[in-house]
């Protein structure tokens, strides 16, 4: 990690914090601090187990520490103050490592209970931006100063482009992810179940599974066609359908990486020789779509025009392969396209896999909702230098979809007989992780891919 770009970061954040206390000012309130929780620690219902912890994406935004109880704490023309809660504990491991060029950029004040904190905001009028409230009022913070609908809406739409030693991260996370991707790919051709190929993914990255910054997607077959399919299955059954790999066709594994509180969201379809050949060729021109649209981002570009790009694409690549009979842009005028592709194109991406603002108009907090045809379309941003986001266009088989669709006025537009042999092979989706340049793109994942 470079030093001096996270001392950049955190001067850059602090003049951002800086004009959204400002603006706050300038509305009537009287706020002159802000007091960021990294949030607290819940168990399971019923249980003495702690679920796994993770930070609130602003606090995460100022400092990489993964813990709870954990503050932040901003004043305008003051060195940010990090209040490390450490409490005395033998019960659990409680040593905070902290990298050199983090610390020397806060004021670091070492505390042993929560209840400390309070001592610290004596005399200040603060905000307070976090999931404990009720803690927050205990400690003279009014409700209506509680993550501030005006504050939250600002932060959030800034979040959305990336200072240089963010991007440096995303990048690190691309490249710790691939290394996982490689290694699954080679343990589907050699026969590994959706179990065994997460475990590699697991393996080669060195990470554990609750380091991850989502749930690994690991589907093998006619399972790729569920869109965020959450099992692993172990592959003891000898069938077609038991996950076993020794007979599958199709991988499709949607997994990432947490580099410094920063996320990679990487996609890849894989098939073996002896897959069905329509099959095959889809997910090479789907690659090239995805390619393709990757080449199409550029600064000023409205994010749903990518959607419909992204739409357009895989129509065509429908009538192509004789799955769809017509125009490919008659098909794409009748939503055709949905029915393969129901989900939208991409996200931000940053501290959050789907990262804060992808609807957001501008910094007061106005939203643009995704189009009518496209409603699970998470970013609707102008697209601005600097800006990351996934590019992840998809085509899928999905029975629940098409085989309602066999009744409308559209079925004569779908080959059901080639559909049907195709149910078996699930679905395609390949995802990139990219940046906005000066003039185009910087695809953040494909810089350090080997050739496949």
């Amino acid at each position: 990690m470079s030093t001096s770009l996270f001392g950049d970061h955190i001067k850059r954040l602090s003049a951002s914090y800086d004009n959204a206390l400002a603006r706050k000012q300038k509305a009537g309130s009287n706020i002159d601090a802000i007091l960021l929780h990294s949030g607290t620690e819940q168990m399971y219902f019923g249980d003495d187990r702690h679920i796994k912890f993770q930070a609130f994406g602003h606090f995460s935004h100022w400092l990489p520490v993964p813990r709870p109880d954990q503050f932040v704490l901003y004043r305008t023309g003051h060195k940010p103050v990090y209040l490390q809660v450490v409490p005395d504990d033998y019960w659990y491991e409680q040593t905070v490592d902290l990298n050199a060029g983090w610390v020397e950029q806060f004021e670091v004040v070492r505390l042993k209970q929560v209840a400390a904190v309070a001592a610290q905001l004596q005399g200040l009028k603060c905000a307070y931006l976090g999931e404990n409230t009720s803690l927050a009022n205990s400690w003279g913070i009014a409700t209506g100063q509680c993550n501030p609908a005006s504050l939250l809406a600002y932060l959030d739409f800034h979040r959305a482009v990336k200072s240089p030693y963010e991007l440096e991260q995303l990048r690190a996370a691309s490249k710790l992810a691939l290394q996982g991707h490689a290694a699954a790919r080679q343990c589907f051709l050699q026969g590994g179940s959706e179990y065994e190929i997460h475990m590699a993914f697991l393996t080669a990255c060195n990470i554990l599974e609750e380091e991850s910054p989502y749930t690994n997607i690991v589907a093998l077959d006619e399972k790729s066609a569920i869109l965020h399919y959450q099992n692993k299955r172990r592959g003891t059954g000898s069938g077609t359908g038991s996950g076993s790999g020794k007979h599958s066709q199709v991988l499709l594994i949607d997994a990432g990486c947490r580099v410094n509180g920063y996320c990679s969201d990487i996609t890849r379809t894989s098939v073996k020789t002896t897959t069905h050949p329509v099959f095959q060729s889809l997910v090479r021109g789907m690659d090239t779509l995805q390619q393709s649209l990757v080449k199409a981002v550029r600064p000023g570009l409205p994010y749903p025009k990518l959607q419909a790009l992204a739409l357009r694409g895989v129509v065509d690549l429908l009538v192509e392969h004789g799955i769809c009979h017509g125009a490919g842009a008659d098909l794409f005028e009748q939503g055709i396209g949905q029915w393969f592709m129901p989900h939208g194109v991409g996200h931000l991406l940053g501290i959050q896999v789907h990262d804060v603002g992808g609807h957001q108009v501008d910094e007061n907090g106005a939203k643009l909702p995704p189009p009518a045809n496209s409603p699970s379309l998470r970013n609707t941003r102008i697209m601005a230098e600097d800006m990351v986001f996934t590019v992840e266009p998809g085509l899928y088989f999905i029975p629940m979809i098409l085989e309602a669709k066999r009744q409308s006025d559209q079925a004569a537009l779908v080959n059901w007989h080639l559909v049907k042999e195709l149910y078996s092979c699930g679905g395609i989706r390949i995802e990139d992780n990219v940046r906005i340049a000066g003039v185009g793109a910087e695809n953040l994942t494909r810089q350090f891919e080997q050739q496949r």
